[in-house]
């Protein structure tokens, strides 16, 4: 069930992640600290005003910030750890609809022993943009701001 980026690679947390499954995310790009994730509004992601539901925005910055915080391949020594959030903050700053692409990109801000601070910002664009609408390479509008607290702790 692991997703495969673009480039063709996968990440094993993904491989028993049915919710990530659920809401059809797909991985862009996974490097040290670094993810970039999509996926399309559907109808049933939505809340009673028609709007994509927050809880739906969190899960989703949730799973790039997952994917940034834990390497496909874990260094000598750290095999037996994952990397989990010890606390987040996300700022809704925009609505998304049905039908809309969301992009995720998370970075890596700080590291510090087995603490890490991520950043995750969260775009909303239409499915075919017209060109006018978007710069070339733009992921869309900026509709959420997620920053995530973590800390690695020994796989169980």
């Amino acid at each position: 069930m692991a997703e495969t980026t673009l480039s063709g690679a996968t990440h094993p947390i993904l491989e028993n992640d049915y919710a990530s499954e659920w809401m059809g995310i797909e991985v862009l790009a996974i490097s040290d600290g670094h993810a970039a994730i999509r996926m399309t509004l559907r109808q049933e992601m939505l809340n009673g005003f028609g709007m994509a539901h927050g809880g739906m925005i969190f899960a989703f910055g949730d799973t790039a910030f997952a994917l940034a915080c834990n390497p496909i391949h874990p260094a000598p020594g750290e095999e037996g750890t994952i990397t989990v959030a010890s606390g987040v903050d996300i700022n809704y700053l925009k609505p998304a609809f049905r039908g809309q692409v969301l992009t995720a990109v998370a970075d890596r801000r700080s590291s510090a022993g087995r603490s890490g601070l991520y950043d995750i910002q969260i775009f909303a664009a239409d499915a075919a943009p017209p060109a006018a609408e978007t710069q070339p390479g733009s992921p869309g509008e900026l509709i959420a701001e997620f920053r995530g607290r973590s800390r690695t702790i020994p796989k169980k």
